[in-house]
């Protein structure tokens, strides 16, 4: 861990999260950035005035586990990471299926 970043790979990352949920922190956001020919997703827990970063790689192709089961509110950031940046969540509770948002472009980040 670097300055409150742990770095997890996607294999593990809902072991990490169910830990983080375990501990008792909070969903605060999850968040998408297109790095070269990948992902980085950023997801941000709280619990009082403690935060906890955890970030995973994405590659072109891969899926991304849902995280709706332990935090609800994940739809909406799942939803829309799969809408802009065209990276495929399985599991989502409640799935869009691309139409959250209207955009002149399909997956303008991919």
């Amino acid at each position: 861990m670097l300055d409150g970043l742990e770095i997890v790979e996607l294999t593990g990352l809902l072991n990490n999260i169910k830990a983080v949920k375990t501990d008792g922190f909070s969903l605060m956001q999850i968040c998408a950035t297109k790095i070269d020919e990948s992902y980085e997703i950023l997801y941000t827990f709280g619990k009082g005035y403690d935060i906890r970063n955890l970030k995973t790689v994405v590659r072109e192709g891969e899926h991304v586990p849902s995280i709706t089961d332990m935090f609800e509110a994940a739809y909406l950031y799942e939803n829309e990471i799969h809408d802009l940046f065209g990276i495929a969540v399985d599991g989502i509770n409640h799935d869009y299926k691309g139409t959250l948002y209207r955009t002149a472009e399909e997956t303008p980040f991919r």
